[in-house]
């Protein structure tokens, strides 16, 4: 394959993979960057080169890197899909308060495998009703402890224990002073 027919369609590849990446139609990034809907589409399908100014324009509404588009190594699959930093968890304050919930799992996840970091404030009590049917929670102690109720047994746990249990019914967890706990919701 010709070189410059490659790097045309390792282009198109990309900017249509970034713009759906950011959630944008084709009308939506016409507007964006002043490149017209047909345009955007031909370039997309490898069917028209981009002009120097179109593509500034295509890489500046999409807030992309121009020598990015062009790298092959890009197209090698990463390893490490994502970083999110501490100051970027999207965080929960209880409405009885006392706890602070942190949502670890990916937005994608959401009803199927939940992952939260939970901080008890002394005794706090998160409680919560039944869940999907079906759906168990599995709870570690990273410090303190808590006692967690499914219906209407009970159990305790300190640090290092793991609990597994249904959440398709009511349930709570009740920190004895501070404790900290690691939550694994799972979706049938």
């Amino acid at each position: 394959m010709p070189a410059d027919l490659e790097i045309g369609e390792r282009l198109a590849a990309r900017l249509k993979e970034e713009r759906k990446k950011k959630g944008l139609s084709l009308e939506a990034l016409a507007q964006l960057s002043g490149v017209s809907r047909s345009m955007l589409s031909q370039i997309e399908r490898s069917e028209s080169s981009p002009t120097v100014a179109s593509l500034w324009n295509l890489t500046r509404a999409l807030n992309v890197d121009f020598a990015g588009l062009l790298d092959e190594s890009a197209d090698a699959p990463r390893s490490i899909k994502e970083v999110v930093r501490a100051n970027e968890i999207p965080q929960i304050n209880s409405k009885a308060g006392g706890c602070i919930i942190r949502i670890l799992s990916a937005p994608e996840d959401v009803g199927q495998t939940e992952v939260y970091d939970i901080e008890f404030k002394d005794n706090a009590l998160l409680d919560s009703a039944p869940h999907k049917a079906n759906c168990e929670e599995h709870l570690t102690v990273l410090a303190g402890t808590v006692l967690v109720r499914s219906d209407e047994e009970t159990a305790l746990a300190e640090v290092g224990d793991t609990l597994r249990y249904r959440a398709d019914r009511d349930h709570s967890i009740q920190a004895k002073g501070n404790a900290r706990v690691i939550l694994i919701v799972k979706n049938a």
